[in-house]
């Protein structure tokens, strides 16, 4: 009897096992369900980046391109990865010097995408991809795109014909991808990622606009199937409402600089200074889209660069570095004299704005002038940069560095 009991007893625990066993795994698929990646990242203040590949008919990244977008403040920057950015790829468990578009799969992106995080230094944990074809029915989805084209294209000798006027342009979806794709024989490799660049630019443009028409339910259907998104369905609504908020033309496109090479038959973009430049700039641009303050990120600050050493073109080679990170260098030149010391002239009456300036070369030596100099000298038409750079030669080309 006893035995029958326990028996008993232990059917009945084992029975309450399974129902909360049940029930637990019914709870978690529901809140798996209801979970959302994009407002859990509003909701812990991050900034939301997202890898956007335009695929091309090879199977590799025609163009890539990664949106960084602040919900807080609804600021965002674009960052352009080159293809043939060079960097250590472990391949076939031997590490070699390689183009980082060289570890992309169409079907799972996820190390191409992990390589260019890495290249960033920051976590990129969403993606979209449009193959070349597919991009073209989205456009047409949109009604075109509008583009500037600043100098008309005429090759008559192509199947088809690749015709551009210069001026602004709705493009349709094949005028798109053919603008994205043609190939001039005298065209440099700059000029073509500009293209693409501006092509990007206005994309993202025109689906902020059409953000709406694409959540109807006779257009969603199709808009779906033109994508690859490495999230749910409702959650990539969620993100691209976020990116309607993106006021797009205070957006710059910012690119990896570096020195170009040939390396194993191949010509390389090698990342600048070990590719520390590249994680720098992303650091600070992160740091300009979560300031909360009323005036910042609402200008782009101008600089002048005087070179204050003996070393010929530190001036020049300082000036494209500061352009790297977002600044509008108006003039080159050199100091009346010799300087010891790097020093900035700050002249915006704004010290964390200075102080974000002074960082991109690590130099804290600042001069102050008074809102009423600046003034002043607006009126009197000299007025010429918000930032006076003078190099001295504790400057070390990157950094100052106090020697």
């Amino acid at each position: 009897m006893k035995s029958d009991l326990k028996r008993k007893d232990a059917s009945l625990v084992f029975l309450i096992l399974i129902v909360l066993l049940v029930a637990g795994s019914g709870t978690a698929a529901v809140l798996m369900m209801n979970y959302d990646s994009i407002e859990e990242a509003i909701l812990l203040d991050k900034v939301i980046n997202t890898l956007f590949i335009i695929e091309g008919r090879s199977g590799k990244p025609l163009c890539s391109f990664v949106l960084m977008y602040y919900p807080a403040t609804e600021r965002a920057a674009i960052f352009d990865i080159p293809g043939e950015t060079g960097l250590i790829l472990k391949l076939k468990d031997v590490n070699r010097v390689d183009r980082i578009d060289t570890v992309y799969q169409p079907q799972k992106i996820t190390a191409y995408q992990n390589e260019v995080a890495s290249l960033l230094g920051i976590e990129i944990k969403f993606s979209v991809v449009f193959d070349i074809d597919r991009l073209a029915k989205t456009i047409d989805l949109l009604e075109g795109v509008e583009l500037f084209i600043p100098i008309s294209v005429e090759m008559f000798d192509s199947d088809p014909p690749v015709l551009f006027s210069s001026g602004v342009s709705t493009l349709d979806g094949d005028k798109a991808v053919s603008y994205i794709t043609y190939e001039l024989e005298d065209e440099d490799a700059y000029s073509v990622k500009l293209r693409r660049q501006r092509f990007f630019y206005a994309f993202i443009k025109r689906l902020e606009e059409q953000n709406e028409m694409l959540k109807q339910k006779t257009v969603a259907k199709f808009y779906q199937s033109f994508l690859r998104v490495s999230m749910k369905e409702k959650e990539r609504v969620r993100l691209f409402d976020e990116y309607a908020k993106i006021n797009i033309d205070r957006v710059n496109i910012q690119t990896v600089t570096g020195i170009t090479r040939e390396v194993s038959g191949q010509i390389l973009l090698l990342p600048a200074y070990n590719g520390s430049l590249i994680k720098d700039i992303v650091h600070q641009t992160l740091g300009t889209l979560t300031q909360q303050t009323e005036n910042s990120n609402r200008r782009v600050w101008t600089a002048e660069v005087l070179n204050g050493t003996s070393t010929n073109g530190l001036a020049g080679r300082t000036a494209e570095l500061l352009k790297n990170f977002g600044y509008d260098v108006i003039s080159v030149g050199n100091a009346p004299s010799e300087y010891d010391k790097t020093v900035i002239i700050n002249r915006t009456g704004m010290e964390e704005t200075a102080r974000n300036f002074g960082e991109v070369i690590r130099c804290d030596n600042f001069r102050e002038e008074s809102l009423e100099m600046v003034e002043e000298d607006a009126q009197n038409l000299n007025y010429r940069a918000d930032f006076i750079l003078i190099i001295g030669r504790d400057f070390n080309g990157r950094y100052v560095t106090g020697g």
